[in-house]
């Protein structure tokens, strides 16, 4: 049951998704490219030049938190149950993605971007994982 759900919901939630990544949130059109390079550096820098806790959340969490629903591919694409294979594809896929908000400077490509959706899709993994071992006769 959960499966047929998870399949007709996650092409609008990826739209979704690229609609905040690209024109959501109060994105703008940056004058020049920017890239962050220095994995966890910047997040510790923006946590620090932060006021709002509410902002820190946001960004943060909301980067694992958006992105635990990819964790659960492999119910679509048998080949995605690996862990290394989830990965891979993902992490191909959203450097693309940073890519492209690079080029088209309505983002920014970062780093730490890449690290913490990819820990929200690992974490998505193991929630499907526990899903199907606990309650196999549901999912």
């Amino acid at each position: 049951m959960l499966k047929k759900i998870y399949k007709i919901i996650i092409v609008p939630y990826t739209l979704f998704l690229l609609y905040l990544m690209f024109l959501g949130m109060g994105r703008f059109q940056y004058d020049e490219n920017v890239v962050r390079l220095k994995p966890v550096l910047s997040t510790i820098e923006f946590i620090q030049g932060t006021i709002r806790w509410e902002d820190i959340i946001r960004i943060v969490l909301g980067n694992i938190v958006m992105f635990v629903p990819f964790g659960f591919l492999g119910w679509i694409f048998p080949k995605l149950k690996e862990l290394k294979s989830l990965l891979f594809s993902f992490m191909s896929t959203i450097i693309i993605v940073e890519a492209l908000q690079y080029f088209t400077r309505m983002g920014i490509f970062e780093t730490d971007d890449i690290i913490l959706n990819t820990f929200g899709v690992y974490l998505g993994f193991l929630i499907c994982r526990f899903l199907e071992n606990k309650f196999s006769r549901f999912v």
